[in-house]
């Protein structure tokens, strides 16, 4: 599929979502209800978000990927199930950031939800824009808006972040400063695809000076049918 093709996709796909009738107000998603907010990304819609809890090892009897008691980073929260997890599954110190301030309230509102608000922090931030620059974290994981867009597109809405990066600005971001974040010992993940452009993307960590090391990959069928795999990074060096 062409780079024009396969954002136009997405743009369609982030559009219809924020207005199908089908829109719930609270979901189901591993042995769990969840809230979602009006303009945050749908996992109901997607197979993604089961894939990405099972790649953390937050699921089932998978390979953690994160330190139990210690302290997780997710960029890009959304609805916040990916964090909360990690505060249930024993990380003591939970920091959930996202673009979108309307993902930042449903992020807040599912730890009051599951009785994590006193270990997860929900933080308005493009990436670790607004994090306090003394944090470092255990692990720093990203399921990456991996679709590739021209550079010069601008965003119609923050939630069209959550499905298209123009140019890969923010992946070079993440890939030059997630590392940057951690403890001693600790892994800065990417959840990436096929449907993303892996050429570019190697590129780019090599010129950051880092080298892109396949934790764990899955193949699985997405809403609309179509096959896809994702593929869970450890950015190292």
């Amino acid at each position: 599929m062409t780079e024009h093709g396969s954002y136009l996709r997405s743009l369609e796909r982030s559009r219809q979502s924020l207005t199908r009738e089908d829109r719930p107000d609270v979901f189901a998603m591993a042995d769990r209800e969840w809230d979602l907010l009006d303009g945050v990304f749908a996992p109901p819609f997607s197979a993604t978000t089961g894939v990405a809890l099972d790649v953390l090892g937050l699921t089932g009897d998978d390979e953690p990927r994160y330190r139990s008691g210690g302290s997780f980073l997710e960029i890009g929260a959304g609805t916040g199930i990916i964090a909360v997890s990690a505060a249930l599954a024993g990380c003591a110190r939970v920091v959930a950031a996202d673009i979108s301030k309307a993902a930042v309230r449903n992020t807040e509102l599912n730890a009051q939800r599951h009785g994590v608000g006193d270990r997860l922090r929900a933080v308005h931030s493009d990436l670790f824009a607004g994090l306090d620059p003394a944090e470092r974290f255990d692990t720093v994981y990203w399921h990456s808006n991996f679709v590739l867009a021209p550079r010069d597109y601008r965003y119609e809405t923050e939630h069209e972040a959550a499905y298209i990066d123009p140019g890969y600005q923010a992946h070079r971001r993440y890939l030059a400063e997630a590392p940057g974040l951690l403890t001693e010992g600790g892994s800065a993940l990417l959840q990436f695809s096929d449907r993303g452009d892996l050429d570019l993307l190697h590129d780019m960590a090599d010129a950051c000076g880092h080298e892109l090391v396949v934790r764990d990959r899955r193949r699985f069928l997405e809403g609309s049918g179509e096959e896809l795999e994702h593929i869970l990074f450890e950015i190292r060096g």
